[in-house]
């Protein structure tokens, strides 16, 4: 089955919904596997990523246009730093622009101040970045940044245990475009969304004290964020190729049906407790 991609302003037409983090152990054979697929949102840190480092620094030289890389300053609390972080990714990857730059942890690693802001637009008008953005725990700090911000880009915890994305976040962003072009530059800017935790840090994969029924699979945790039209990307972290195959086959198979996201809910509300 094909897999619709997304139409994303600024980061181009075609990005596939399921967005790769390199550093959960899949190796140089498993991100090719991945390219192959059409995989091409990925989310890259130095943390463990070493040996995968040569193989993605090749598919970039090769095929630069096609691949969203999404990354950040380890520490973004001050706009040298900012400045540093970026352009240390650009010589470790080994090539002229990131797609995202993003602020980590947002309050905790980085600091979202007029020096930073600053400094993260004058790296995209230099070229160096086409998307700023933050990873963010705060629901309705992020609420806000939906709704005013010059980020292009959230990423935000959201699963079947923590929904409330959809209540603090998601009513604040502009509506989204057709699906067949992306936004003027003048329009109401749409910030996108890519959705991490999808498990919960695999909470949602075993049933929780006084459950009767079966936990949920991987596959319903990818589904779940990617029923809800406002997620654009749901990251995964597979360790090896036979995860990655199995959470592609999970986006293939398309949103919950109204039954399975009824079951669904039920089961994360038992797991939150």
């Amino acid at each position: 089955m094909q897999v619709a991609s997304n139409p994303i302003y600024p980061l181009g037409p075609n990005v596939h919904p399921l967005g790769l983090a390199l550093n959960f152990g899949l190796d140089e054979r498993g991100l090719s596997v991945a390219l192959e697929r059409g995989v091409n949102y990925l989310f890259w840190t130095r943390l463990r990523t070493g040996r995968i480092l040569p193989r993605l620094r090749d598919a970039l030289k090769r095929s630069r246009e096609q691949l969203i890389v999404a990354t950040g300053p380890s520490f973004g609390f001050f706009r040298g730093g900012v400045r540093r972080g970026c352009e240390n990714a650009l010589r470790t990857l080994g090539t002229d622009y990131l797609d995202v730059f993003q602020l980590f942890w947002l309050g905790v690693s980085s600091g979202l101040t007029g020096g930073v802001v600053d400094e993260l637009l004058k790296l995209k008008e230099e070229g160096k970045v086409r998307a700023i953005g933050v990873s963010i725990h705060d629901r309705a700090r992020a609420g806000k940044l939906a709704a005013d911000s010059p980020l292009d880009l959230l990423m935000v915890r959201y699963n079947a245990a923590h929904p409330g994305a959809e209540r603090d976040i998601f009513p604040f962003l502009a509506p989204r475009s057709p699906a067949d072009q992306l936004p003027s530059k003048d329009a109401q800017r749409r910030r996108a969304i890519v959705a991490y935790t999808a498990t919960s840090w695999r909470k949602l994969l075993k049933a929780p004290s006084g459950w009767s029924d079966r936990p949920m699979t991987a596959a319903e945790c990818y589904r779940f964020c990617l029923t809800d039209p406002n997620v654009d990307v749901v990251l995964s972290g597979p360790k090896n190729e036979a995860e990655l195959l199995e959470n592609l086959a999970a986006v293939e198979q398309g949103p919950l049906t109204p039954d399975e996201l009824a079951w669904v809910r039920r089961f994360g509300s038992a797991v939150h407790g």
